[in-house]
């Protein structure tokens, strides 16, 4: 019997580990020989978790034909990662990945890292703050106090609260967008929302149009419900969208879904402007296309000069071209696992009955605590310390990365969570192997592209600011070193760190 769950196919494999940036050469050091620099490269997509545990890989022949190399450098290769616990070969089933005993599995996704580590490792991997307090604690008694007469019903509420969806039918009303509560579904989180999307309307092998390069998770989400990414480039820096590549994309490949983030784009924290948002879903309803248009950031406009556009949603207000998710985890406390969509009433109600086959529900406590803050005005106080925390936060990391890491190039958004950092020519999966020697945890920029793209760059928070943000560029600083001169020599463990 195979030991192998999932196979990765030689022109797939090829094209990551041709996107890799060789490793540089530090001074005195002679190029590695062919087999050891494909090795390397295959360690280090398996560490990163975009090659799974337990994939089958190609017949050294295939792969060695793929990468115009010789079979024997390919067989080369898979001795090395056989002999260092990263391959596992049987005659008759072929060679699968694997890691050394006592390593951890590597995360396919940017899942937080337990806070019992947080004394040593600065987590620069996932774009979330701590509550907002006291709204928080106010939010949960609030909703404690409300509870009662919800307890005394069985407690699913498939499509949501009622009085939850109505008043976020009402925000979206004086946002200039007339909606009403039957064009709302509650759900766990925006992730619940995106993936309830996807099973409805993208079935295995259907494409979706993705910005390129965009978030991480639900790229994976994507790819675990079996759909085809078709990436679309965005414009440089902080231009948004490139609407020419859409519209080529929208009609030649006639995507069942596409997937944007027009506010405060993750990673990059750029912001559609208005014509983008209008032409973007003339083309898609021109292509038959659903737009579904991520909102968690929206609200995390951090600058005084921001004019934030109209929502999306404003150029398709009926629903039935563009789907408007929305989530509390962003704008308020990522341990609120509360989102939302907003789409035509036949949408949600085809949303809602997929949904007895999923989850049911979502918490009621929760949904009662963020419909206590929409309905009190501690919402709008709370994002607004939101606010404040990150603009803090942004300004302190950036100083400290510009300090300690000048040649990296970087524009600083006026919104959102993170900073795109182009590396000064570094692999970003170089850098997060290296980071975590010295005690810093960065995303790699290939965990938000399609197929190997930006290994050029890392994503980075801002999720920590004052002395945690210095040190944190001090690390990076020191991971940048190590790839440099080929992650050679012992590393001295990270000190431990209180903020």
């Amino acid at each position: 019997m195979a030991q192998w769950t999932s196979a990765v196919g030689a022109a797939q494999l090829a094209r990551q580990l041709q996107a890799q940036q060789p490793r540089p050469a530090g001074p005195g050091t002679r190029k590695p020989p062919a087999y050891r620099a494909l090795a390397d490269g295959i360690r280090l997509l398996v560490l990163e978790g975009r090659v799974p545990v337990a994939a089958r890989l190609p017949a050294e022949r295939e792969l060695a034909l793929a990468l115009t190399v010789s079979r024997t450098t390919v067989a080369a290769a898979y001795e090395a990662l056989r002999t260092e616990g990263f391959l596992e070969s049987r005659r008759g089933a072929g060679s699968w990945t694997a890691v050394p005993a006592g390593n951890p599995l590597p995360a396919r996704g940017l899942e937080p890292l337990p806070p019992e580590t947080l004394g040593s490792l600065i987590d620069l991997g996932c774009a979330a703050l701590p509550a907002p307090e006291p709204w928080l604690t106010r939010s949960v008694q609030g909703a404690l106090e409300e509870l009662p007469p919800y307890a005394h019903t069985h407690g699913d509420y498939p499509a949501g609260l009622p009085a939850l969806r109505a008043t976020l039918a009402e925000r979206y009303t004086a946002r200039g967008i007339p909606t009403m509560p039957e064009q709302i579904m509650v759900t766990t989180g925006a992730m619940g929302a995106i993936d309830a999307i996807c099973h409805l309307f993208a079935g295995r092998g259907e494409r979706i149009a993705v910005e390129s390069p965009s978030y991480a998770n639900i790229l994976q989400l994507m790819r675990e419900a079996g759909a085809r990414l078709v990436p679309v480039a965005m414009s440089e820096g902080l231009g948004s969208w490139d609407l020419g590549r859409w519209r080529q994309v929208l009609r030649d490949a006639a995507p069942r879904l596409a997937y944007v983030v027009a506010d405060f784009h993750n990673p990059t924290g750029a912001l559609a402007g208005e014509e983008q948002r209008r032409g973007l879903v003339e083309a898609a309803r021109a292509a038959g296309t659903v737009l579904v248009v991520d909102e968690t950031m929206a609200e995390l406009h951090l600058d005084g000069d921001v004019e934030m556009p109209r929502p999306v949603c404003a150029f398709d207000p009926a629903g039935s071209t563009v789907l408007t998710v929305g989530s509390a985890s962003k704008a308020f406390w990522a341990g609120m696992r509360i989102g939302w969509v907003r789409a035509a009433p036949d949408v949600i109600r085809s949303l809602v009955a997929a949904r007895a086959y999923a989850d049911l529900g979502t918490p009621v406590l929760e949904q009662l605590g963020v419909n206590w803050l929409m309905r009190t005005g501690g919402w709008e106080e709370a994002v607004e310390l939101r606010r404040a925390q990150a603009r803090e936060n942004r300004d302190a990391l950036v100083a400290a990365v510009r300090r300690e890491l000048p040649e990296w190039e970087f524009e600083v958004p006026k919104g959102g969570l993170t900073l795109w950092v182009r590396t000064g020519g570094l692999s970003g999966s170089r850098l997060a192997e290296a980071g975590e020697r010295v005690g810093v945890r960065v995303p790699s920029g290939p965990r938000f592209g399609v197929d190997g793209a930006f290994e050029g760059y890392i994503r980075l928070p801002f999720t920590v600011g004052g002395p945690v943000a210095e040190e944190a560029a001090v690390r990076l600083a020191a991971a940048a070193r190590l790839v440099e001169s080929g992650l050679g020599g012992g590393v001295e463990p990270p000190r431990t760190f209180v903020a």
